[in-house]
């Protein structure tokens, strides 16, 4: 037989277990927007003979080794998928969270993507309501606009992202954001709905001494639209925050980098996410792990991933005369503290 073309390799599953050296118990891993159900579904699709036969070997097995401390679980299919309740109870007790997740901690958000905005009705819109009063439910979303695709008609987009903001502000819930090409109707419905100084009150798994007058709010997910948006995003609202994922270490996007390259150093409003299974980020290719495989690519992000979007991050960002330096594990730290206002994670 002839040789395997790189386009039809793939990488062995050892090639999963990444450790970056920025990760300590100081700078873990926070994981502000991911997947779960879904990466694990794919990466059971692409290795059906895999070592990790469910969700809490595979979270054993690559995220707790990794350094990932929290992960933030999006569901936003329409209808709801009950499998949400399974992940969320498994993790209400310490000795659940310790036997099943490793010590990871497990939160989820819930809404309604806009790519399936048609399918919105009373009936999903009861089960995410349910969802909300679960100790674990650290927000509402992801929701939003997305004209890139048009997957919804713009109107009903619009109608159903106005609708769930809606809800969600009565509740008192933080927002996950999902906008591309989208601007001036995100910023017009955003800027209608949510009160310019919105801010939630501290979940109770906080402590009593967390302020509730300084926790930020809005998770605008994945940024890749024009940096004047989102400059004017945060300058409305004080209480928003830019999601930075793998996609920012791709050539063809410079907008992130540009986003993050005006803001102040000092005042640094972004959180890290994977939006896993989707967007490894092209620095985890050069880690040794992959070495020998150099141009085959990995079918699967996941939580781990992290510290290597933070690495790419610290290399955007000015060093000051006198402070302490940029890297990963210092993005990390700030952007672990941001997680930490935003969700309460």
């Amino acid at each position: 037989m002839g040789k395997k073309s790189k386009k039809q390799q793939q990488l062995p599953e050892s090639c999963f277990r990444l450790t970056h050296p920025a990760v300590s118990s100081t700078a873990p891993i926070v994981d502000t927007h991911t997947h779960l159900a879904s990466t694990f579904e794919l990466y059971r699709h692409k290795y059906p003979e895999g070592q990790y036969t469910t969700v809490f070997d595979f979270v054993r097995g690559l995220y707790v080794p990794a350094g990932v401390q929290e992960i933030v679980d999006v569901w936003c299919e329409a209808p709801v998928r009950q499998l949400w309740r399974e992940f969320a109870d498994s993790a209400l007790t310490e000795e659940s969270r310790r036997d099943l997740w490793g010590g990871m901690g497990y939160w989820f958000v819930m809404g309604v993507h806009p790519h399936e905005a048609s399918l919105y009705t009373d009936a999903v819109e009861a089960d995410i309501l349910e969802a909300m009063a679960h100790p674990r439910c650290v927000g509402w979303g992801e929701m939003g606009l997305d004209y890139h695709y048009d997957n919804s008609p713009r109107p009903v987009q619009q109608e159903v992202f106005a609708r769930q903001l809606r809800c969600a502000v009565r509740l008192n819930k933080p927002l996950t954001i999902h906008t591309r090409e989208a601007d001036a109707d995100t910023e017009r419905i955003l800027k209608a709905e949510v009160p310019k100084d919105h801010k939630v009150r501290p979940p109770s798994c906080l402590p009593s001494f967390f302020p509730p007058t300084t926790a930020p709010q809005i998770h605008i997910h994945c940024f890749t639209d024009a940096p004047a948006f989102a400059q004017r995003l945060l300058d409305w609202f004080p209480n928003l925050y830019i999601g930075i994922t793998g996609v920012i270490t791709y050539a063809t996007n410079t907008d992130t980098a540009t986003t993050v390259r005006n803001m102040r150093p000092s005042a640094l409003r972004i959180v890290l996410e994977t939006d896993a299974p989707y967007m490894v980020p092209a620095p985890v290719y050069a880690a040794p792990a992959l070495a020998e495989f150099k141009g085959t690519k990995l079918a699967v992000c996941h939580s781990g991933m992290v510290p290597w979007t933070a690495g790419f991050v610290a290399d955007l960002l000015p060093q000051e005369e006198g402070a302490e330096g940029w890297d990963a594990a210092r993005v990390m730290r700030v952007a672990r503290e941001n997680a930490r206002a935003v969700y309460g994670v």
